[in-house]
């Protein structure tokens, strides 16, 4: 009776560990796994690119470099341009000749001899209104015909008429162009003068500068490839401005808000441990990111873009590098 009392004991403590050790087994493999966020780090990054095609002649930087605002990347080649702006040069030059010539009127020779001839046709009024007065004289005296006297007037008349006319050539040769002339030769200098200004600042787009501090990231072309008009030649990233992405649902905001600071976890610099504070939250495009889930009794989710900048300055933090936000309550 003992011996069967004892198995029947032995039996009771074998099924009640099994049984704890099932229900152990079950609260393992039904508690849920930890929600862990992946996202990565980002920078800004600018696109060197000129106004002008041609050929890449020199590159003063490589990939890898940094370089400062104002530093001079790259040398492109353009003789189209070279020949543009001796066009335009020669076009200056022939524009200010002409406005010179408007300004300083005819040569110093033409203008004394219209002097002289001005002065001469003088000569001529004089003799022909001494001519008239005596043949009106003796006119008036009976001595002479009327016809010699409408002679020796028409005479006299036309020498006035001579001089004024030779005056008007003196009075045109000594002031030059009319106003108008002088007006349309200045306005082809500054015609001419924006066209050569024109492919000076173009020019300069043979040289491209860094617009930004930042680090060489890439350089697209090799050196005698020919590039065309923004084309972009080499990226600048800022690494000042680095900051983290992550894709967050819209069920799991709940403690992440505008300001919030949030533990991230750097696996490529030994799993440091960073804070970062969120300073841009956004819905993303619904067609990626929306989530059916009304087939179990809830509501649509959609996906929202988080960002987030380090409160303090990572050393050798990279874009690209992965981050985790763990240990935050969902």
């Amino acid at each position: 009776m003992k011996a069967k009392n004892k198995d029947l004991r032995t039996g009771l403590f074998a099924l009640i560990a099994v049984t704890v050790i099932i229900f152990i087994i079950g609260l393992i493999l039904n508690k849920p796994e930890p929600i862990i966020i992946q996202g990565e780090a980002d920078a800004p990054e600018v696109r060197v690119s000129g106004k002008i095609p041609g050929r890449i002649s020199m590159f003063l930087v490589d990939e890898g470099n940094y370089v400062h605002a104002g530093d001079t990347l790259v040398i492109v080649e353009s003789p189209e341009l070279n020949a543009k702006m001796e066009q335009a040069t020669a076009a200056e030059q022939a524009a200010q000749a002409q406005n010179k010539k408007a300004k300083k009127g005819a040569r110093r020779e033409l203008i004394m001899g219209a002097y002289e001839m001005y002065q001469k046709s003088l000569v001529g009024v004089d003799i022909t209104k001494k001519s008239f007065d005596r043949v009106q004289k003796l006119f008036d005296k009976g001595v002479v015909p009327a016809q010699k006297r409408d002679e020796a007037e028409a005479m006299y008349k036309a020498a006035v008429a001579t001089a004024n006319a030779a005056k008007s050539q003196y009075e045109m040769a000594k002031n030059g162009a009319e106003q108008e002339d002088k007006e349309a030769a200045l306005a082809l200098v500054d015609r001419a003068r924006g066209a050569v200004n024109e492919v000076k600042s173009y020019m300069n787009e043979t040289t491209l500068i860094a617009p930004s501090d930042g680090e060489i990231s890439e350089i697209y072309p090799n050196r005698g490839e020919l590039v065309g008009t923004g084309a972009p030649i080499m990226s600048i990233v800022d690494l000042s401005k680095i900051h983290f992405n992550f894709n967050v649902r819209e069920d799991l905001l709940a403690n992440i808000k505008m300001g919030t600071i949030l533990k991230v976890k750097i696996p490529a610099l030994n799993n440091k441990v960073i804070d970062v504070k969120v300073n841009y939250i956004k819905a993303m495009a619904s067609y990626a990111t929306w989530k059916a889930t009304k087939t179990t009794g809830q509501f649509d989710v959609k996906t929202f873009e988080v960002r987030a900048e380090p409160t303090k300055t990572v050393d050798d933090l990279r874009p690209g590098m992965t981050a985790l936000i763990e240990n935050i309550k969902f």
